[in-house]
């Protein structure tokens, strides 16, 4: 009789086979089981430990009351009459699955642990460099955070945010939390990285974007993102050039966005403050900060924090380190921050900036860099070189397109003189009064705040805004005044259209990636709005309607 496949014969057992073994005893069979049990209980907790140690995209808090207006419970009254905000909740490839890929991010070191704890990074109580560099009571807001990951940053506090809605029909704004600073770094130094690679992530996202119902009704003109690395990673407009091309693709002309760094002729981009270690839990931590900082003992007159790079001929930053050597140890110092040292120990950093008056801030690889705002941070007084460093980037932040306003918080030196030997640093700053120094200084101070981005899901509290905050304020007031500017042309926006003032479009040209969008030049316009007669010059990069610090509007 063939065999049942479900009953299969026993097979026959060689001598000393666990068949013929003699059977274990009780107590053996207990031993095993509770080791067995252990080992499974231990490897939980290893788990749990890996789970908390490396970083996770899904940041959605659990809401107070969900429904179909306010994803974390319902606001006060007047909290929200800017606008709601929409977050998409994209695929993973776009986000969650880039963060997950954090050790293979970056050419040089592990991304991971500057992804943690929601892109702040490590605990500064976990860094012992920190240790006597910040006050005892400011360790806990303070982290070692990378300068590129604002892209999680943002992400996790619009999640958390108090207006935020889930119903996209209610929104004035809608987010795009797409991770294309992460992604393109994966791509920039890979050997084997084609242009294909480096685009990839971006049309995918695109084709999915141009499908959803809210895009589709405005054509972006309403939706914002943000870009974590300089506009200029994101501009490639050859096939051979330097990036991805994601920012010129069909369906980004008119999507807002926020960048560390964003081209200054495209009123599409807006520039705000590159991530710094110091991330307050509450108004109060600022506070407490802002006395320490204006209490210090400032021992050196200036400090400049930076490295010469050998691959750039008549580098600038040459000049500067001469000129910190020229003055002497009792008025400059400097910091190393050649390969990655000042990203391991950025505690070093915030060390010299604590203890200068001044700090010189020479542009980087591009016109900006993070060490302006690690200096302000710290309550120093930075010495720009570049305009586009600070003052045609940041002007939602700092006080900016007035000279006078400009002198309150920075000191600006003609690049060329001092390179020609015709001026020197020591001699600048030696020749500010004590009263103006101090007056500088306070300003700088005052402004931190605006410069750095909070820990708190809730913001800082007691009336005050951080980063995020003025961002978001900004790219609401933004979109409130493009809704009536469409409301009074009688038509909706369409995919490639932008705001039009008296029959003029205000659509940006479209850039060729190396910073020639002109938008419009030496010319004014005089629109009606409101009632109120108001002059505009349009030479300021269309401030009409793409700053929401214009003071015209």
């Amino acid at each position: 009789m063939p065999e049942s496949p479900t009953s299969p014969a026993k097979p026959h057992s060689q001598p000393g086979s666990p068949v013929n073994a003699t059977a274990p005893s009780t107590a053996s069979v207990l031993l095993g089981a509770a080791v067995l049990v252990l080992a499974f209980l231990a490897l939980q907790l290893v788990l749990f430990k890996s789970l908390l140690k490396f970083p996770s995209t899904r940041f959605l808090p659990a809401p107070g009351r969900r429904n179909s207006t306010w994803a974390n419970g319902e606001a006060d009254a007047g909290a929200c009459k800017a606008g709601l905000i929409y977050v998409y909740d994209l695929p993973p490839e776009f986000n969650h699955d880039l963060v997950a890929r954090c050790d293979g991010l970056w050419h040089w070191y592990s991304f991971c642990p500057y992804l943690s704890n929601g892109g702040l990074g490590r605990p500064s109580s976990t860094v012992p460099a920190f240790s006597g560099v910040v006050p005892n009571a400011s360790v806990p807001n303070w982290y070692n955070t990378d300068q590129f990951p604002l892209e999680i940053i943002i992400h996790r506090r619009l999640l958390s945010h108090r207006c935020r809605t889930t119903d996209p029909s209610l929104a004035t704004a809608f987010y795009v939390p797409f991770y294309v600073g992460l992604d393109v770094g994966s791509h920039l130094w890979g050997l084997n990285a084609t242009v294909a690679d480096r685009d990839r992530a971006g049309i995918r996202l695109l084709r999915w974007l141009a499908n959803q119902t809210s895009f589709k009704r405005s054509g972006g003109w309403d939706h914002f993102i943000t870009l974590g690395r300089i506009t200029w990673d994101f501009r490639r407009n050859s096939d051979d050039g330097w990036g991805t091309s994601f920012v010129l693709m069909p369906g980004m002309s008119n999507v807002t966005r926020l960048a560390i760094e964003g081209d200054w002729d495209d009123p599409m981009d807006v520039g705000v403050p590159y991530p710094t270690g110091f991330h307050p839990r509450a108004a109060a931590d600022v506070r407490a900060w802002q006395r320490h900082v204006l209490s210090r003992n400032r021992t050196k007159l200036f400090g400049f924090a930076g490295a010469p790079r050998t691959g750039f001929r008549d580098d600038f930053r040459d000049v500067l380190l001469e000129e910190c050597e020229d003055a002497g140890r009792a008025l400059c110092r400097a910091v190393d921050c050649r390969g990655i040292r000042c990203n391991e120990h950025s505690a070093a950093v915030t060390r010299l900036f604590l203890d200068s008056r001044f700090c010189l801030q020479p542009r980087g690889d591009s016109y900006t860099r993070r060490s302006m705002f690690d200096c302000m941070v710290a309550g120093a007084v930075p010495v720009l070189f570049w305009r586009k460093t600070a003052y045609d980037q940041y002007r939602w932040f700092v006080p900016a397109g007035q000279r006078g306003k400009e002198r309150e918080w920075s000191v600006f030196m003609d690049q060329r003189a001092l390179r020609e030997g015709n001026v020197s640093v020591v001699e600048v700053l030696q020749g500010l009064s004590e009263q103006r120094v101090r007056r500088m200084q306070e300003r700088v101070v005052e402004m931190i705040p605006r410069l750095v981005y909070g820990s708190s899901s809730d913001g800082l509290g007691d009336g005050m805004a951080d980063a995020f905050e003025v961002a978001l304020d900004g790219v609401l007031r933004r979109f409130r005044r493009r809704r009536w500017s469409v409301a009074h042309e009688g038509r909706p926006p369409g995919p490639s259209d932008a705001v039009r003032v008296n029959g003029t479009s205000l659509a940006p040209p479209a850039s060729n990636g190396r910073n020639r969008s002109r938008i419009m030049e030496n010319s004014r316009e005089v629109i009606q709005q409101r009632g109120d007669l108001v002059a505009v010059d349009t030479g300021e990069a269309c401030e009409m309607y793409c700053s929401a610090a214009s003071p015209r509007v």
